[in-house]
C-alpha cells in the first residue's frame, strides 16, 4: 500500500527509506521552491512574450512553439543559477548536500488537447524512470511552475510497484539515448519514434493517485514508482520542473527502491554532481552500476547539449 505524507518531520533517512517502499512525500511551497519557480516563469514568460506560455499554443503553430520550447529548455536547465536554486530546494529540506548528489532539472510542458505529444512535449505512457538506467536510488523531485488541474497531472500507479511489469527495457541503452535520443526531441513533432521503454502487455490499472500541488509544491517518488502523464484537457499547458538526486552512502551500500523487472543498460549516475559544489560522482560508484552489454562505439557517456539548438528529451 502506497502512504502519501505531507510536510513529514522524520528526518533524511527515514524519508528516504519511505520513499524506497514506495510512499509518496509532498511539502508545500516554501521560500527556495518559490524562488525556483519564479526563476522558471520568468524564463519561459521571456521566450514566449508577449504571450501567456500557457495559453500560447493557441496562437501558436505548433512548428513554432516546439521551436521556441526546444531553446527555452536548455537554457534553462543548463543557467548557472538554476543548480544553485535547485540545491537551495534540497538544502532547505536540511539535507546534507555533501551526501547528496544533484542532475540538473527538467523543464517539461504538457499541452492541451493533443496539440504536441512528441518530443519536447512528449506526454510519457505509463513507465519507470529505472526503466531508463536510473539508479534504485533515484529519488525524483516535481514541482509545477504555474496552478495545474487533476487532469493535468501525473498519475501514479501504485498497484505496480515492486510487482514485475513485462517491458522491453532490455532494449534501451543510455549511452545510446545520450548519443540519438536525446538530441532528437526538438525534430519530433507530429509523432516521436524514438525508442523508449515501454509495457509489451496490456496492464489493469487500480486507482491512480493524482496529486495536485500549489506552484512551488514539491512531490517527491522513488523511480522505481510505475506513473504516467494524464491526457490534458484542461485548455491550459501544464509546466512543471523536475529534478533527480541520489544519495552516496546509499549508492555504496546498495539501499534503495527493490529491483523488479528493470533489463536496461548503462548508468544515468555520470550525471549527478554533489550538491555543495557539483564535484561528480565518484568513479568506484559508477563503476558498479556501469552495464556495458549494449555500449557500442556510438555511445555517450555523459550527454552536452547544444545550447545552440535547444535538445534535452
Amino acid at each position: 500500500m502506497t502512504t502519501v505524507y505531507f510536510e513529514p518531520d522524520g528526518g533524511d533517512r527515514w524519508m528516504r527509506d519511505r520513499l524506497y517502499g514506495g510512499d509518496l512525500i509532498v511539502f508545500t511551497p516554501s521560500p527556495a521552491t518559490l524562488a525556483l519557480a519564479a526563476f522558471a516563469r520568468s524564463t519561459l514568460e521571456d521566450a514566449f512574450a508577449p504571450l501567456d506560455p500557457t495559453i500560447a499554443q493557441y496562437e501558436l503553430t505548433v512548428e513554432r512553439f516546439v521551436e521556441i520550447f526546444a531553446a527555452v529548455k536548455p537554457a534553462f536547465i543548463h543557467h548557472p543559477r538554476t543548480m544553485e536554486l535547485v540545491a537551495d530546494v534540497v538544502a532547505e529540506r536540511g539535507l546534507d548536500l555533501d551526501r547528496w548528489y544533484l542532475d540538473v532539472p527538467r523543464l517539461r510542458g504538457v499541452t492541451s488537447d493533443g496539440y504536441l505529444t512528441a518530443g519536447v512535449g512528449y506526454q510519457h505512457h505509463p513507465h519507470r524512470d529505472t526503466w531508463y538506467s536510473a539508479p534504485l536510488q533515484q529519488l525524483n523531485w516535481w514541482m509545477p511552475i504555474y496552478s495545474y488541474a487533476s487532469t493535468s497531472s501525473m498519475a501514479f500507479h501504485p498497484e505496480w510497484f515492486g510487482q514485475a511489469v513485462p517491458n522491453d527495457s532490455a532494449a534501451f541503452d543510455y549511452y545510446e539515448w545520450n548519443a540519438v535520443g536525446r538530441r532528437q526531441a526538438a525534430s519530433m513533432i507530429r509523432t516521436d519514434t524514438r525508442r523508449q521503454p515501454r509495457a509489451i502487455e496490456p496492464l489493469t490499472f487500480g486507482p491512480e493517485a493524482r496529486l495536485v500541488t500549489p506552484p512551488g509544491g514539491l512531490q517527491l517518488f522513488s523511480a522505481a514508482h510505475l506513473h504516467s502523464t494524464v491526457a490534458n484537457d484542461t485548455g491550459r499547458t501544464r509546466f512543471s520542473i523536475d529534478f533527480r538526486t541520489v544519495h552516496l552512502d546509499d549508492l555504496r551500500q546498495g539501499r534503495g527502491a527493490p529491483w523488479t523487472d528493470e533489463a536496461c543498460s548503462g548508468t544515468s549516475l555520470r550525471d549527478f554532481r554533489r550538491g555543495r559544489d557539483l564535484e561528480p560522482m565518484p568513479d568506484d560508484v559508477v563503476a558498479v552500476l556501469d552495464g556495458t552489454a549494449h555500449r557500442n562505439g556510438n555511445g555517450v557517456l555523459v550527454f552536452r547539449p547544444d545550447l545552440r539548438q535547444g535538445a534535452r528529451g
